[in-house]
């Protein structure tokens, strides 16, 4: 599979990498529904055979749940995968979550996540939001603390804007950024994309899918059977008027994928890949058998008359 380097790091990092936020299962606040662990470890499996080599986490998927499943399944693995994960979220006994950037939480946190990926390093440590934002400039000089300790290797950070970016940069160089970006979400193509391929920072784009929507699988009923605990429900690409058109995407996407011989899925994580700021895409999987349904997606080259139908459809 493809490799590229991460902004000022040394890690060459696979096109894709699997994303563990679905992994963290249900029974909190971002959650998405009930997530058999052994699915998830089979799921993480799948995609390291296929030759991916990276997986991204975060310590507030399900509140710690989700590390203690990647922990789990790269225990043992003679070639271990490169570790992302983050922090600035907490949460308590009650399972509310919190926003924090104070330096002694990041480093708490920071422990915590080697505990529980059950690692003496973590390849890249990432801000998961800059909330607070009076606080970004007090976490990002904890993460590059962190650093210099040697209990991370590389720090980057998720979610910030051009302007965030500006005021951390003196403190310590960003390795790289992580926002989302799809087909549904291009906010970052105006400031953040131009602005990372200028400063030599890695991009890894996550949610390509749309969180699943892009799939190829997703119905109207099955976002209206959707359990409680899935937090997509809420979100407006998941209603209408917006999920009807939503839906019509995804058949052009099937449309074009059925050319190339692949799913409208790969389809839409190729889509992100085009770009050439992103060095990465973070997939989402829950199961092997969704793991493979998306490395179609590392080799493909969309031509120029499948972009210009796809841009055309989102014009209207």
């Amino acid at each position: 599979m493809e490799t590229r380097i991460l902004g000022n790091s040394d890690l060459a990092i696979t096109v894709l990498g699997i994303g563990a936020w679905a992994m963290g299962g249900g029974n909190w606040k971002f959650g998405w529904g009930p997530q058999d662990d052994d699915d998830s470890v089979a799921a993480i499996h799948a995609a390291l055979d296929a030759g991916v080599n990276w997986i991204d986490t975060a310590a507030v998927y399900g509140l710690g749940h989700a590390e203690v499943v990647v922990g789990r399944a790269v225990k043992g693995l003679s070639h271990k995968p490169l570790l992302f994960t983050k922090c600035a979220r907490v949460w308590n006994e009650q399972r509310e979550i919190g926003k924090v950037l104070h330096r002694d939480s990041v480093i708490r946190e920071c422990e915590e996540s080697l505990r529980r990926l059950q690692t003496d390093v973590i390849d890249l440590y990432q801000i998961h939001w800059p909330e607070p934002d009076e606080d970004i400039e007090e976490g990002w000089e904890a993460c590059a603390r962190l650093k210099e300790q040697g209990k991370v290797r590389w720090i980057g950070v998720s979610n910030f804007s051009v302007a965030q970016l500006q005021r951390i940069a003196p403190i310590a160089p960003i390795t790289s950024l992580q926002p989302p970006y799809n087909m549904l979400v291009r906010g970052i193509e105006q400031e953040q994309l131009p602005y990372c391929q200028q400063n030599g920072i890695g991009v890894i784009g996550y949610s390509p899918m749309r969180s699943g929507l892009l799939t190829g699988k997703m119905t109207a009923e099955r976002v209206a059977a959707m359990p409680e605990d899935d937090h997509r429900q809420r979100v407006p690409d998941f209603q209408e008027p917006r999920l009807s058109k939503n839906l019509a995407l995804v058949e052009l996407l099937r449309e074009i994928g059925a050319g190339h011989g692949v799913s409208p899925g790969e389809v839409a994580i190729a889509w992100t890949l085009r770009h050439p700021a992103i060095t990465g895409a973070i997939v989402g999987m829950r199961n092997a058998k969704q793991a493979n349904g998306v490395m179609g997606a590392a080799g493909l080259k969309l031509s120029d008359a499948d972009l210009a139908r796809i841009e055309e459809f989102l014009a209207d």
